[in-house]
């Protein structure tokens, strides 16, 4: 089984509130950090994406039908190659926004892996530290360098991907743009809103 939707979009773009949104119009199980997070034995897999080796992508997302937010937005262009029906669901924000979000969230949390004790905890921690490198090209954080490499893959993902198959979306804009998109009803309920800064970082809290 392929994916249906892959969300080649940066975490903090929306990206659970899009899960959520994609699982209720019938696009689930939708796989998202927070699945590597709930099954860490699973990091092991990104970890062998992210060194370059061959990834069967079955045994990796088989039984998701859609995909959102980091680790797998780095490998859209795997996932195409795997699921080339798929259509690609961009996420994107204000960048000032995204800036502060995740510079307050992802950045803000990150672990040394060599301090856990747990063997699985630590190599999660690992995966997203080198990921986390991947995604912006340098190990600095600073606004410049991380809102270039946020830019070059906007720009990579709307000049590689046909524009027939491709919705750069702002969850904001609510249900009608991403279910005219997906040829879907729009259901007669507010779009999910969730994981903001606070919750993000409850949860980070409850998890150690």
């Amino acid at each position: 089984m392929t994916l249906s939707i892959i969300g080649p979009g940066f975490g903090r773009t929306g990206t659970n509130t899009l899960k959520l949104a994609l699982e209720h119009l019938g696009f689930g199980p939708c796989h998202h950090m927070y699945e590597v997070i709930k099954r860490p034995e699973t990091a092991a897999d990104w970890q062998r994406a992210l060194d370059g080796d061959d990834v069967d992508w079955e045994k990796v997302l088989g039984g998701y039908k859609s995909q959102v937010d980091w680790p797998g937005a780095f490998f859209w262009r795997d996932l195409l190659e795997w699921s080339p029906n798929a259509k690609v669901l961009l996420s994107v924000r204000d960048e000032d926004a995204w800036f502060k979000s995740v510079t307050n969230t992802i950045f803000a949390v990150r672990a040394d892996p060599a301090q856990i004790k747990d063997p699985l905890q630590s190599a999660f921690a690992q995966m997203v530290n080198d990921l986390i490198d991947r995604a912006i090209g340098s190990t600095e954080r600073d606004r410049d360098t991380v809102l270039k490499a946020y830019r070059r893959n906007i720009e990579a993902v709307t000049s590689e991907v046909s524009t027939e198959k491709l919705l750069k979306f702002d969850v904001r804009q609510g249900w009608e743009p991403l279910c005219e998109f997906l040829d879907v009803a729009v259901p007669d309920q507010p779009m999910p809103r969730t994981n903001s800064t606070e919750e993000f970082l409850s949860g980070v809290r409850r998890r150690r």
